[in-house]
């Protein structure tokens, strides 16, 4: 069914909350008008700051957001949260719904939440998300909070997509520690080690400035000095501190030209995406025809190397696009 995206664009500008979630829901289903509603959007964006916190399950990622945005909003500022969350096996769609963990700020006009499946997308975000920041980024919020799935050695996504990167911690999860050592530590803008009350705090936080001690050894330029902030998310201690060495963040992103180039980057990372979702669309129309199959099996006969099946797949590709006959 076809939508009018001027007036739900505008809507959603107005702070419609209801037009914003139609928003988000039509890019995340891949709605036909998909490619109109970009277009709409894109002139609107480019003003929320995108702040992503990942980290290892159990560390209270989704505690700490909801103080997070509670800090926030005592600062007015208006706040997006996107919660990546597992898919059901069932429905697909995301396990946990919308606004269950933060019900405390449902309420609030200056603040959207909203669940995403990663529908069965590696690197701990939805394929969606980057659609979805646009949205909520030309509806006038101030930031963006991303909180992905719980984050493994190699679900670090997020740092393709955020200004900031939050990596949470705890004390007592040494499996933490070696998320970090194993490639978080290198996503992290700033460290927070939560659940900061109990036994291990201490040497948590240590290790942790042992480890970036070790790192900015190889780092040569000027380079940022990731704080370790120290937090008991489900008592709304310390977040005050979180807030602060965002904006120091976010002040070092733009003293040094990084956030200009982190935004570039992440605007080369969705086309590229946008650009192999289709390439991956065309490849099923050859699929469910003759050429694939008929290479296929010039390949079993060996006339052909699977390289030069491929090469002529890519000439298909070019041709069908040219609107030339396939080979």
């Amino acid at each position: 069914m076809r939508v009018d995206v001027g007036e739900l664009v505008d809507r959603a500008r107005a702070g419609q909350h209801r037009a914003i979630a139609r928003l988000v829901s039509l890019v995340e289903d891949a709605h036909p008008q998909l490619r109109e509603i970009a277009a709409a959007l894109t002139p609107h964006t480019g003003h929320a700051r995108v702040v992503g916190l990942t980290g290892p399950p159990g560390v209270g990622k989704s505690t700490s957001t909801s103080a997070l945005l509670t800090a926030l909003r005592k600062a007015g500022l208006r706040v997006g949260v996107l919660a990546i969350d597992p898919s059901s096996p069932f429905s697909g769609g995301a396990l946990l719904g919308d606004r269950v963990r933060m019900g405390e700020h449902a309420t609030d006009a200056g603040v959207f939440i909203r669940s995403m499946a990663t529908r069965g997308h590696l690197g701990g975000l939805s394929w969606a998300t980057p659609q979805a920041v646009r949205v909520l980024d030309a509806a006038g919020f101030d930031v963006v909070l991303i909180e992905t799935v719980g984050v493994g050695q190699s679900e670090v996504d997020v740092v393709r997509l955020a200004d900031t990167t939050v990596v949470l911690l705890a004390p007592g999860m040494g499996d933490g520690i070696q998320a970090a050592k194993a490639g978080v530590l290198e996503i992290a803008d700033v460290f927070v080690v939560n659940k900061a009350d109990r036994p291990g705090a201490d040497a948590t936080v240590r290790e942790l400035k042992q480890m970036m001690a070790m790192a900015r050894r190889e780092i040569r330029g000027p380079s940022w000095r990731q704080p370790v902030v120290r937090t008991v998310a489900s008592e709304n201690d310390g977040v005050e501190d979180v807030v602060a060495a965002l904006e120091q963040h976010h002040d070092w992103l733009r003293a040094y030209g990084e956030l200009d180039r982190r935004r570039a980057a992440r605007a080369a990372g969705e086309v590229e995406a946008i650009a192999m979702r289709q390439l991956r669309a065309e490849l099923e129309e050859l699929r469910d025809g003759d050429r694939l199959a008929q290479l296929a099996r010039r390949v079993v006969d060996r006339e052909l190397d699977p390289y030069a099946a491929a090469d002529a797949v890519i000439d298909d590709l070019r041709r069908s696009r040219s609107g030339g006959p396939q080979g």
